[in-house]
């Protein structure tokens, strides 16, 4: 038996706040804390991954004390501490606002977070963008705390073989020596949350990361109380089979919540980062019936009143299922709390909940789950509107409640030491404090051009210098030559036109589009006068084998005798790897399928240090493209042929670089400087900046999500959730009730022609039977009409209540007439409660067909075309 016992750094005690500082990831966006860590061993400092925690385990008692003495680094180090204190301190954005007068506490759940190359719980953009969601809502001060999960091994490292092919290890994480704190309870032991499973309880103890006044909790199942493969559930980020997947999505979503009440927290507001969580609606719902005495219907009411859910991927395969089987397995349990069967649970998760053969969608789940859901760029949400409509039968795509809020960056977290310095010079420090001020960054015209040129020629060099080292270092693990290892120097230009493509390499985000004409890429890449340079970097799934050809493909292209000096793959994409080329490339190439990218950051990261976006016309740069700031691939066309597609996209990319991108760079007037590509710069910066950052993004958050939803939920839970009680029975009786509504008569004048800006009225009788008028809501759903002679985007227009006979009802309106053509319209009637949060929310809705109304999407699809 081993005796476990744990050693902390020694720090003088002149030195001790170094060690607070290290343990809040506010650090990694103060470029002087980062100065400051540097300061103490720049060697130690990279040979720990710029891991201030493990720097400070490991450097030589000696040197500590030399730092003690020294006059000059304590006055560094007081100053960060300084820095630190103020800033936990300051009058934030929600505070200004809102002050304390709402009672509200928001749980933000997530399988992976990225917030650092020394954190490695992450895999890509779903992590990046939590991480610098969590950075915002710090610096915007909302009432905030994160939930996942802790692993050991976290995602794979990469490095490619001598085929090209990728290959995975796993290097285990030591927590001891990260920013991470052991959550204790009362007696100072490990504080431990436990989860029913089949025949077992599950135990996780529970990691606290502290970012600003935001914590994050963590998970962590690897100890001794679980058995081995229950201790592996935290081993590894998106690793093994749907059965290790659903122990990882129950301990996320149940074990989460739980986490949350063992701390002492009770937040109002739970917001599902992607489907992975979605089981937390469930243990809200059995926590109130158990604390509350709530049936399960009362008891989703109020719960999914404070729940939000938002939808990253337009992917039919990022969005997790679980076969009926597996859901049987580990909740014929717990559906005993809930009161309800496993059937009614896996009916929650499918698009349509009477078929039985259909697998259980998590991304389904959280939205029947939550009142609010959202996709992550303006296509985005389109698109998931058009591809969950089958959850909502009978409305029209344009109404299906899932709204979007576009991402962004934390521009702190990304933005270079030179561009920052730049700004404070040129627009002043409030960029920094506001930046979503536009007027601000309307500033940028005032850089002179020779400074905003010089600092992205320091980037680049900088980039240059960082790939070399990086290459020296993958063909040194070859064991080669000394000749060929210094053959690194060789690599790349730091004078010459740099393009970057980093990424997750899925197979729809095509890698090798621009590889598809290889002489032609030759004659770009090799040209004398006026060459450019790739830089490629990013990891396939693991058992994506698509992608990892994909990869190899490139990488044999890198030891092309011709091409090994213009072209380079990156091996082992991490936080550090994507810094150093967001900052230092000219161009961020972005050529995903259309419209599979559902938003997209890296290229936001590149507009803040001064690069330009050459992307496909799909998720972000949809809003982000102005003609003037960039280059779109195409205009937004959207393909069914693949090989066409391809065909297409690759010759527009060709072109652009061959006719303008290329000669533009390469235009410089007499002082040296490419004054019409600087222009381009400022334009991007200027109108992608105050836009694309996530303090723009969690306002929007804050104002249209977290708020309305803490609102809704303090409605129905006050008075021991009386209002839930009493919406639960009604919707109980609309429900069933509902088969006595139609529509009797409509009457509107449509023999004659209307002017632009007069109105058609329009009176409808319904027969309401045993629900009154003032329960349902009469809508006039118009617009123009296509060829087909339907409504393909229109508007919704409610109608008044004037009089009932027995139980028909007649509602009035008048419908404007506000553009020339031929128009039509169609009569609905919904359900209609003021605690409704959307009028879709019970999923009933009438529509009138002429002779009857049926309640169907049959229905539906032939009175409005867009349904279909």
């Amino acid at each position: 038996m081993i005796k476990k016992f744990i050693v902390t750094p020694r720090l003088p005690e002149r030195l001790r706040p170094l060690l607070e500082i290290a343990r809040n990831v506010w650090w990694t966006w103060s470029r002087n804390a980062v100065a400051l860590f540097r300061r103490i061993d720049v060697d130690l400092w990279e040979e720990c991954n710029h891991n201030p925690v493990a720097m400070l385990g490991n450097i030589h008692p000696e040197r500590l004390d030399v730092l003690a003495q020294d006059e000059a680094f304590l006055a560094h180090l007081d100053s960060v501490k300084k820095e630190l204190d103020t800033y936990l301190q300051r009058k934030t954005w929600y505070s200004k606002i809102y002050g304390e007068n709402l009672d509200i506490q928001i749980a933000y759940f997530s399988m992976e977070f990225g917030l650092h190359e020394s954190l490695p719980f992450y895999s890509g953009g779903l992590g990046c963008l939590a991480g610098d969601h969590l950075k915002s809502t710090d610096e915007l001060g909302l009432p905030f705390v994160g939930v996942s999960l802790c692993y050991q091994e976290g995602y794979y490292r990469q490095y490619l073989n001598l085929d090209g092919w990728q290959q995975e290890h796993y290097p285990e994480n030591d927590f001891y020596n990260m920013s991470l704190t052991p959550v204790r309870d009362s007696s100072g032991s490990n504080l431990i949350v436990q989860v029913e499973l089949p025949g077992r309880l599950l135990s996780a103890r529970i990691w606290k990361l502290q970012i600003g006044r935001v914590p994050l909790f963590l998970l962590d199942t690897n100890i001794p109380e679980n058995l081995p493969h229950d201790r592996a559930i935290t081993a590894r980020l998106y690793g093994g089979d749907p059965d290790m997947r659903i122990r990882q999505e129950i301990l996320l979503g149940i074990g989460g919540v739980r986490a949350l009440h063992a701390l002492g927290y009770r937040p109002t507001v739970y917001h599902m980062n992607e489907g992975h969580s979605a089981f937390l609606g469930l243990e809200r719902i059995r926590q109130l019936i158990a604390d509350e005495g709530l049936s399960f219907d009362e008891a989703r009411e109020a719960s999914a009143a404070g729940n939000a859910f938002t939808t990253h991927t337009p992917v039919p395969a990022g969005n997790e299922r679980f076969p009926g089987d597996l859901i049987r397995n580990y909740f014929r349990n717990y559906v005993k709390d809930l009161k309800i069967s496993t059937e009614d649970l896996l009916a929650l998760g499918r698009e349509n909940p009477h078929d039985q053969r259909e697998e259980l969608c998590m991304t389904v789940m959280a939205m029947r789950l939550s009142c609010h859901a959202n996709g992550v760029s303006k296509l985005h949400g389109q698109i998931s509107r058009r591809m969950w409509k089958r959850v909502w039968p009978g409305i029209p795509d344009w109404e299906i409640p899932i709204s979007h809020i576009t991402n962004g960056i934390h521009a702190q977290s990304w933005m270079s030491d030179e561009f920052a310095r730049l700004y404070e010079r040129h627009i002043g420090p409030r960029f920094l404090d506001e930046p979503v001020n536009q007027r601000i960054w309307k500033r940028v015209v005032d850089i002179p051009d020779n400074e905003l040129w010089r600092a992205k020629e320091r980037l680049r060099e900088r980039l240059v210098s960082y790939v070399r080292e990086r290459v020296r270092r993958q063909i040194k693990r070859f064991g080669v030559y000394q000749r060929k290892i210094a053959s690194a120097e060789e690599v790349l230009d730091p004078d010459i036109l740099t393009i970057g493509f980093a990424r997750r390499f899925a197979t729809y985000k095509r890698a090798t589009l621009i590889l598809r004409d290889l002489p032609r890429l030759k004659r770009l890449l090799l040209d004398r006068e006026r060459p450019l340079q790739l830089i490629y970097a990013g990891k396939a799934h693991p058992n994506d084998h698509p992608g990892k050809e994909l990869i190899r493909q490139i990488a044999q292209l890198t030891k092309d005798d011709e091409l090994r000096h213009r072209v380079v793959f990156i091996e082992d994409y991490d936080l550090d790897v994507a810094r150093h080329l967001v900052q230092g490339v000219d161009v961020w190439l972005n050529n995903p399928q259309r419209p599979l990218e559902a938003s997209g950051t890296s290229g936001m990261k590149v507009t803040v240090n001064g690069g330009l976006n050459l992307s496909i016309l799909d998720g972000w740069w949809c809003e982000g493209y102005q003609g003037d700031n960039g280059w779109a691939i195409g205009s937004g066309e959207e393909y069914t042929d693949r090989e066409y597609m391809d065909q297409i996209e690759s010759t527009i990319l060709y072109e652009l670089l061959e006719k303008e991108i290329v000669p533009l760079f390469y235009k410089r007037g007499p002082d040296g400087l490419p004054r019409e590509w600087i222009q381009i710069m400022k334009n991007s910066i200027r109108s992608c900046c105050p836009a694309f950052n996530t303090n723009r993004m969690v306002e929007e958050y804050a104002e249209k999500i977290y708020l309305p939803a803490a609102i809704q939920w303090n409605i129905l839970s006050k008075n021991h959730f009386e209002t839930a009680r009493i919406l639960a029975a009604w919707k109980s009786h609309i429900s069933t009730s509902w088969h006595q509504i139609s529509v009797v008569s409509v009457e509107a004048d449509t023999t004659q022609e209307l002017e632009i800006g007069n109105s058609l009225g329009v009176a409808v009788r319904v027969h309401t039977g045993t629900i009154s008028p003032n329960e349902i809501a009469v809508e006039a759903v118009y617009g123009p009409l296509d060829v087909g002679g339907e409504i393909r985007v229109g508007e919704a227009m409610a109608l008044a209540f004037q009089s009932a006979e027995g139980p028909v009802a007649t509602f009035t309106g008048a419908i404007p007439c506000y553009g020339a053509g031929r128009y039509g319209f169609a009569i609905r009637v919904l359900p209609f409660r003021r605690e409704l949060v959307h009028k879709f929310q019970m999923g009933k809705i009438t529509w009138w067909t002429g002779d009857s109304a049926v309640p169907s999407e049959t229905v539906a699809e032939k009175v409005l075309g867009a349904v279909k």
